[in-house]
């Protein structure tokens, strides 16, 4: 099953969040409605997906997402420009269930 790693921002791009989940719409809903409250994301509003990946499994996933943890935060902003120069929000639509 395909995961995703991916890199949230808060309104500034100030902040960065590297995570990873099976289930990208819904993840970057939960972050963006505050679904867990006490979660870094809802405390430094990093609720704009800016930045996804696709691995091929769950271990891949997270092998990548603990990679990019170590990275200066020059190459994770250039990952971003790469796929998204303006920084907009590109979570795809997500229909709770």
């Amino acid at each position: 099953m395909p995961h995703y790693v991916y890199l949230m921002a808060n309104r500034w791009n100030t902040v960065l969040y590297i995570g990873s989940t099976n289930d990208l719409a819904r993840r970057a809903w939960e972050h963006r409605t505050g679904t867990n409250r006490q979660a870094f994301t809802w405390t430094y509003q990093c609720n704009k997906l800016v930045w996804f990946e696709k691995q091929p499994d769950r271990t891949s996933a997270l092998k990548r997402e603990y990679q990019m943890k170590e990275w200066k935060r020059a190459w994770k902003e250039r990952l971003v420009h790469e796929m998204n120069p303006t920084w907009q929000d590109i979570a795809p639509p997500y229909e709770q269930r």
